[in-house]
């Protein structure tokens, strides 16, 4: 390799490779720690066997070590032993490091020292924090500089211009790395070429901008050609001229991609590798006609200017649109912006003996402990992860780059041992020299987070209440998705087989483009993405498709990272198939597949099959079972579920629910013509006779299904709501006369009767009308058929040998005194079916708050109620005085505008909902100490919810049958 490229890179030191050994074997060592080290004879043959060929010494140089990245602590923090201070925690989204603030704004790194650590991800983002560990820790990192995500918000709040003084701190940190270097940013003889990438506190994959080989112009090019190749310098400076025109003066790529694509059919070249240094010098020159064809100005050829302008266009890439679409769609809020890494380049395309690749230290679909990735020879980083070239996997890179390849193994050993987590790492060899570009903590499926981190408490590397945080709740989710129901089956049909990229099971309608996935998603179609491969400005359409299909990219491209995230089924880098998005048609081999017609994918084999085929729910697996296991023993809060029929009730078991929270009578009431009929007869009642006469068909019905539950649920209680909705929602849809003439035959009513019926059972708003206790105060004959049912049920199983807890709940209360007449009913009617059946159990009998009135006389309420439930869905309907079936017309408005963060029919208002919440928890305890507490609306099975209910010392939450283990692992998470 020529002299000056070889100047361009670090040469690692003595010290660093002493550090970085005594990280390798759990020995944290400073700069006082080192020079015993070398003075010990026996350590120093220790240490000179395990320095491999590639770390001779004679090519070491002194240094200054900043132990660790650790300058900056306090003297407080400086006296605990090292290993203490280098402890480091799993590091999942969302970030947890307190908000720094500094005038500091840029921060360098490079040489085995660092001005910043992995503790300093909002301000350095989660790339800067890990480069300045990875380079304090002694890995080879290329030296750089980080600029703050502060800056960014300076950016963005001073009309995206520089604020005062950040040039000059950029400029003082460019030296300091040149300095370091013994190169410089625009010197021909010596030159510095830089990368420029974006990197926020929390990983949004290739949602922002990166820029690569910044530092090019013709001046330049020239020297480099000289020393280190044409071949070389041009195909960077071509490179470099599409990145910067798409990345930096918005020129899109597919001008220069025309441009390149011609050249190669003109030249007959297959692979861009196959061009000449003289193909390569005529493709610079029709690149930088290029600008001035789509902008009217030339190539901009300044070195500094260039740096700037990448700059500011990664600051401006925080807030393109597909970076606020990702932020909005996985609920990313709170971040400052993010932070630009500067760096030096190293280089992946000097032919054969070079190379790049992305890998993550285990599967990150399976979580099976081997090294997962990919390699691509005489190739740059963006190849790999943009997915322009389908790569090989890393044995590629063990027999052509052995001793590079061993030196990886090591490092991703000790990334993982110091980070204690799975990791996912960019690196380039350049020309057999290994060199770390990225590490941070690696995305992962629902299987492989389960198994990473049952593992990793198997292996000694984690505590259980570590493993318990390694999980996110929606990785449970992805785990609860169907599967195929039988794979053999559909042999015959499948078509094409790509990368199996993240798994599960997808059937949807082909389309060809996001917004069309998007719009599909909207009125309610299953849709399948297909894409020669995808790009971040995808992202709504990946994210509102079932699945996603591409025909280029690895399973470390963007498609297969961002599917992976989201638990979505994605088969990637499918060569066989061939995308026609004009057409809209997808050619495979013979088959020509059109929009709208079905596609079946595998994403755990990668198979692409013909049609619809059928799905069954997922199987746990002895991993999930023991994680669950250890989150069981961990939390405090109680999860039931909401079940309605003993189907559910048995889900609901299965998937650890410790009762039913919520069983609402009136699903029951739909299960039958007979039933149904039986209710609208009910309904049309003048006279509390004959609704007594309809109730009493209706009583050996709800009698069944009770006694169905209290078998499912045997030993754990039972909360069953009594009739909640407007009578109106039982009666026939359709229009009117429709409805009187159906109502006529069910009830043998006259039309005249049923006319006056309905005009008297019309409401202008039903919501807030004639429902809930109002119904059973109103017609007391309800209450009692229902609580009659439940006490039947309950007895007669008790005497079958069954344990059951029964739990009546009144809903809709704002008095105590509504409550009171309700109680009074159900004791009497509990006495009497006791009575009568000669045998009696114990049950209790509260009520949901649902109403803001009662949460803010919860204790007036709590001397007639045993147990409280919160029915958050209509407290957060009344508290905000938004109707659930309206709020569609402007929610989306009010969440696209900031004026709400989150729907809060989906994630509780903590500030509002929540503080009626733990105010009427607070009072009701006060007026009785044994009163039980929990939730049962919607908000039960999302994750930040259950940790305010945890806090606000609620017993328990019911939530669906299936959202039960997110529920349980979300509880486990507060507890730690």
């Amino acid at each position: 390799m020529a002299a000056t490229v070889k100047e361009m890179l670090i040469r690692s030191t003595c010290d660093v490779y002493a550090q970085r050994l005594a990280v390798k074997h759990n020995k944290y060592v400073d700069q006082n720690q080192i020079d015993p080290l070398r003075a010990n004879p026996r350590h120093s043959v220790h240490v000179s066997r395990l320095v491999s060929a590639r770390f001779r010494l004679a090519r070491c140089q002194e240094l200054q070590i900043s132990a660790n990245g650790l300058a900056d602590q306090t003297p407080k923090e400086a006296e605990l032993p090292l290993g203490s201070r280098l402890r480091s925690q799993a590091i999942l989204t969302p970030v947890s490091d307190p908000t720094l603030t500094t005038k500091k704004r840029v921060f360098t790194f490079g040489k085995g020292r660092s001005e910043g650590n992995k503790g300093m991800k909002s301000l350095l983002g989660g790339k800067g924090a890990n480069l300045a560990e990875m380079a304090s820790i002694g890995l080879s990192v290329p030296p750089g500089l980080t600029i703050s995500t502060e800056a960014c918000q300076e950016y963005q709040q001073n009309g995206k211009k520089l604020p005062d003084g950040l040039w000059e701190e950029i400029l003082e940190g460019l030296a300091s790395v040149e300095k370091e270097m013994g190169a410089f940013l625009g010197d021909p003889s010596k030159p510095l070429l830089l990368s420029v990438r974006s990197g926020a506190a929390i990983s949004m994959p290739g949602m922002m901008d990166t820029v690569l080989n910044l530092g090019l112009n013709d001046e330049v090019v020239a020297g480099l050609a000289t020393k280190s190749g044409e071949r070389f310098a041009y195909d960077s400076y071509r490179r470099f001229l599409d990145m910067f025109g798409n990345v930096v003066m918005d020129i899109p790529h597919s001008l220069f991609e025309e441009k390149l694509e011609n050249l190669k059919n003109a030249k007959g070249a297959r692979l861009d590798t196959e061009l000449s240094a003289a193909d390569l010098k005529e493709l610079v020159e029709q690149y930088k006609n290029v600008y001035l064809e789509a902008k009217g100005e030339k190539f901009p050829s300044e070195p500094k200017q260039q740096l700037q302008l990448a700059v500011k266009a990664v600051f401006d890439s925080w807030d393109s649109l597909r970076a606020i679409k990702y932020r909005s769609i996985n609920q990313i809020t709170g971040l400052k912006g993010t932070a630009v890494n500067v760096q030096c380049m190293v280089f992946g395309n000097m032919g054969n003996t070079s190379g790049t690749g992305v890998l993550f230290t285990r599967n990150p679909s399976t979580g099976e402990n081997l090294l997962y990735g990919e390699f691509l020879v005489n190739a740059q980083g963006e190849d790999v992860v943009a997915g322009i070239r389908t790569p090989q996997d890393l044995d590629t890179m063990k027999h052509c780059m052995p001793e590079a390849y061993k030196e990886l193994v090591e490092n991703c050993e000790i990334l993982e041992r110091h980070y204690k987590d799975m990791m996912d790492i960019e690196f380039t060899v350049q020309e057999n020299r290994l060199w770390m570009l990225q590490c941070r903590s690696g995305k992962r499926t629902g299987k492989g987070a389960v198994k990473i981190a049952v593992d990793m408490v198997n292996e000694g590397l984690v505590e259980i209440r570590t493993a318990i945080k390694m999980v996110e709740p929606q990785h449970l989710d992805q785990l609860l998705h169907p599967q195929f129901e039988d794979p053999s089956t559909y042999k015959d049909k499948v078509v094409a087989k790509g990368l199996p990229a993240s798994p599960g099971a997808a059937v949807g309608q082909v389309v060809f483009s996001a917004d069309d996935a998007e719009e599909w998603h909207a009125q309610g179609k299953s849709a399948i993405l297909v894409r020669t491969e995808t790009s971040p400005e995808d992202v709504g359409g990946m994210h509102a498709a079932a699945g996603i299909l591409t025909a280029r990219g690895g399973m470390t491209s963007h498609a297969a990272v961002v599917a992976r995230g989201w638990g979505k089924c994605c088969v990637s880098g499918c060569a066989d198939i061939h995308v026609n998005d004009a057409e809209k048609v997808v050619v495979i081999g013979d088959k020509a597949i059109n929009e709208g017609e079905w596609l079946s994918l595998n994403g755990s084999t990668g198979e692409v099959i013909l049609g619809k085929q059928a799905l069954s729910p997922p199987a746990l697996s002895g991993d999930l079972e023991t994680f669950m296991s250890w989150a069981d023993k961990l939390r405090r809060l109680k999860v039931m579920a909401n079940a309605d029929t003993p189907e559910d009730a048995l889900t609901a078991r299965k998937n650890g629910a410790e009762g039913i929270g919520l069983c609402r009578t009136e699903h029951m009431f739909f299960a039958s013509d007979e039933r149904i009929k039986a209710v609208r007869k009910m309904i049309m009642a003048v006279t509390p006779e004959q609704r007594k006469a309809a109730l009493d068909l209706l009583l050996p019905y709800q009698r069944l299904d009770f006694e169905g539950i209290f078998r499912a649920m045997d030993g754990l209680p039972v909360t069953i709501r009594l009739l909640d909705p407007p009578l109106h929602e039982f009666l026939p849809e359709g229009d009117l006369e429709q409805i009187v003439s159906e109502l006529t035959t069910d009830t043998g009513m006259t039309e005249d009767e049923v006319y006056s019926r309905i005009e008297k059972l019309s409401e202008v708003n039903p919501m807030l009308g004639f429902r809930g206790c109002r119904l059973g105060i109103s017609y007391p004959e309800l209450t009692e058929m229902q609580v009659r049912a439940i006490f039947q049920a309950a007895v007669s199983m008790k005497n079958q040998g069954l344990t059951v807890h029964p739990e009546i709940m009144v809903p809709l209360v704002g008095t105590p005194q509504e409550l009171g007449h309700q109680v009074s009913l159900i004791h009497r009617v509990a006495k009497k079916v006791f009575f009568e059946m000669g045998s009696s159990l114990s049950y209790k009998v509260g009520t949901m708050i649902e109403i803001p009135r009662a949460a803010l006389v919860a204790d007036e309420i709590a001397k007639e109620a045993e147990f409280f439930s919160f029915g958050t869905n209509d407290l957060t309907q009344m508290t905000f005085g938004y109707s659930r079936d309206d709020v569609g017309k402007f929610l989306p408005i009010y969440l696209s505008k900031g004026i709400l963060q989150h729907d809060p029919f989906e994630v509780l208002d903590q500030k509002g909902v929540g503080q009626l919440i733990k105010l009427a928890t607070e009072k009701g305890r006060r007026a009785r100490p044994s009163l039980k507490v929990g939730i049962c609306g919607e908000h039960g099975g999302e994750p930040s919810s259950v940790a305010f209910f945890a806090e606000a010392g609620l017993d328990y939450v019911s939530c669906s049958p299936f959202r039960v283990p997110i529920a349980r692992l979300a509880a486990a998470q507060v507890a730690v």
